[in-house]
């Protein structure tokens, strides 16, 4: 298999290390790992004859796609940038070709090509629709900040998706509230990066209700409502919320969560059944970190609270991990 796996746990899907197809040659027989081995990403580089679409027809042509499980989509412009919308169109008109796709990430794009809050989007529900045994869906990209580009979800019904995660500076409160009237009783992993008002992120507490009270997806182990402006409110939302007796893994990081949300957390529930508590990038003081180690780590439970950088305790501003 070639030196292009990619081993960071970051940079997997279903399980599959990332592998970005090869444009600069064609492969030579063996060169290429196995269809079903690996996470297949797409990037079209820097070179603007590497259309998304002549990416696209190279590696249908030189990859079995009927045993292909995870499909990463990397930046898929050259030159001057464009949304995502016409790539997407591509992926699902030949939907049919990918029987076996279990995994599919949209937008796996660093800040040096394209900050979050940039990235022009598209209805995402028709990728959800088009791959019925789907079971993870990833992705990044900016909220209510193009006309023509906004991140946007219909309420789906879809029986196999065991895995959501919407990226963004800015989670618009439409794309949070579908999830929320969403049919999806295999979901076990819910990750929800906020964002700011100023990107387009515009939901509340009351649009968090469907995840919060237990019912809506019986299945799910692992809520993470990260990356919040309003994080506190949040905490303190989940602290009484039913949900959390079945969880086994709760993130509530990236955001501004201060002193106000370590005490709604430790006056609320038990938490002590958690495996893990993810509380990285904190604006909480010393006294509070101290009393939420003391009152779960006993217990077993792997508290993550390492603070944001840069703190200044004499000035009350709070910022979230990813904005623009």
């Amino acid at each position: 298999m070639s030196d292009a796996v990619e081993t960071n746990p970051y940079e997997q899907l279903c399980g599959l290390p990332f592998f970005t197809l090869p444009l600069d040659e064609d492969p030579v027989p063996g060169a290429l790992p196995e269809p079903d081995a690996v996470a297949w990403r797409l990037d079209c580089g820097y070179e603007e004859e590497w259309t998304f679409t002549r990416v696209w027809q190279r590696f249908t042509q030189v990859v079995d796609t009927g045993r292909v499980r995870a499909l990463v989509i990397g930046p898929w412009w050259t030159g001057d940038y464009s949304g995502l919308g016409p790539a997407m169109e591509q992926i699902i008109a030949d939907a049919a070709r990918f029987p076996a796709l279990r995994g599919l990430f949209l937008a796996d794009v660093d800040s040096e090509r394209c900050e979050i809050s940039w990235l022009r989007m598209t209805d995402v529900t028709p990728a959800i629709e088009a791959f019925p045994l789907l079971e993870e869906f990833r992705v990044q990209g900016c909220g209510d900040t193009y006309e023509d580009g906004d991140l946007r979800l219909r309420p789906v019904k879809h029986e196999h998706l065991r895995v959501l995660c919407l990226e963004s500076g800015g989670l618009p409160g439409s794309v949070v509230r579908a999830v929320g009237a969403s049919e999806l009783p295999a979901l076990e992993r819910l990750e929800l990066w906020l964002g700011v008002e100023e990107y387009g992120g515009s939901a509340t507490v009351a649009d968090l209700a469907p995840f919060l009270d237990g019912g809506r997806f019986p299945r799910l182990r692992h809520l993470g409502l990260q990356n919040s402006e309003i994080q506190d409110e949040i905490v303190g939302a989940v602290a009484s919320a039913p949900v959390v007796a079945g969880l086994e893994t709760l993130a509530l990081s990236m955001g501004t969560l201060g002193d106000e949300g370590a005490e709604a957390l430790l006056t609320g529930q038990p938490l002590t059944h958690l495996r893990e508590l993810d509380l990285d990038h904190h604006f909480m003081s010393p006294a509070w970190t101290t009393r939420i180690q003391e009152a779960l780590e006993p217990h077993g439970v792997r508290v993550k609270l390492e603070p944001a950088d840069d703190i200044d305790e004499d000035d009350e501003w709070r910022y979230v991990a990813v904005s623009e």
